[in-house]
């Protein structure tokens, strides 16, 4: 069984893991989630004036589509670069969004601030689900809405990270794509909330080249996949590339020299328990 490390430890595991999504430029791929992200926030019906949180907002493809409702949005992220890149693309549509600098595992916001609180493909990696899933209810007010999209395993991306993950020596934290099983998703938040409701979708990933540079393309960009090919010599990346390519090359929906993968996610919407 996995187990969390201790203190100091753990500390720097949470250093490895901002500068994770830190290295790269995640901006870039997560043009591909666009339209997905859209679809997701539309899906919780927002309306003028509600109070949203976007936890591990990223570059702002959640925080963007809520503010045109009219609702009042704050995003939150741990990477200092993607809050920047969320800024300018508000700044393009002239959205007012707040976006702090922070840790899903310890919100910066009183108790209860919040109408609606959600987190796509983010909040999931924080290491501490129990506290992920504590500061997402004790944020939102009583009969709030709790939002997450989280890869899951069997996924396009969670096959992604199980190929990164075996050459990689084991991590000392649970797995991010339990939270794509509702099992897991019903024990974090238990009777916090009601009418939790998970259902399994699919978002469509395009890229105008073909899989070898699409995998180059995730090497340069995508931090989890970065870190990976940084810890190996010569031979493991060549390796890794090739299990990589494999992988994309029997998942492409694609045959006139793009990249189109379809990728599953674990949809997960409550209401925060009076």
């Amino acid at each position: 069984m996995t187990t969390l490390p201790k203190i100091n430890e753990f500390e720097i595991l949470k250093a490895k893991l901002k500068m994770t999504w830190m290295v790269g430029d995640f901006g870039k791929i997560a043009r591909s989630f666009t339209d997905g992200a859209a679809e997701f926030v539309n899906r919780l019906n927002l309306s003028p004036g509600m109070r949203i949180l976007d936890i591990a907002c990223g570059t702002g493809n959640q925080s963007i589509p809520a503010a045109r409702t009219g609702a009042t949005v704050t995003g939150l992220d741990i990477a200092p670069n993607l809050l920047a890149q969320a800024r300018k693309n508000a700044d393009k549509e002239n959205l007012k969004i707040q976006f702090d600098e922070g840790d899903a595992e310890n919100l910066p916001y009183p108790d209860s601030s919040f109408d609606v609180v959600f987190s796509m493909f983010g909040a999931m990696f924080a290491p501490r689900q129990d506290k992920v899933s504590a500061e997402l209810v004790r944020v939102c007010r009583p009969g709030g809405i709790i939002a997450m999209a989280n890869w899951t395993l069997r996924g396009f991306v969670g096959q992604i990270f199980g190929t990164i993950g075996s050459y990689l020596p084991p991590a000392n934290a649970p797995s991010p794509l339990l939270w794509g099983e509702e099992s897991q998703v019903r024990k974090c938040f238990g009777e916090a909330v009601s009418d939790l409701r998970c259902t399994r979708r699919l978002i469509t990933l395009t890229f105008p080249f073909a899989i070898p540079e699409t995998i180059e393309y995730w090497r340069d960009f995508y931090g989890p996949v970065h870190q990976a090919f940084a810890t190996l010599d010569e031979n493991g990346q060549a390796d890794l590339r090739k299990d990589l390519e494999l992988l994309w090359a029997q998942n492409n929906l694609s045959s006139n020299g793009i990249t189109r993968i379809k990728a599953e996610y674990l949809e997960a919407v409550a209401i925060r328990s009076r």
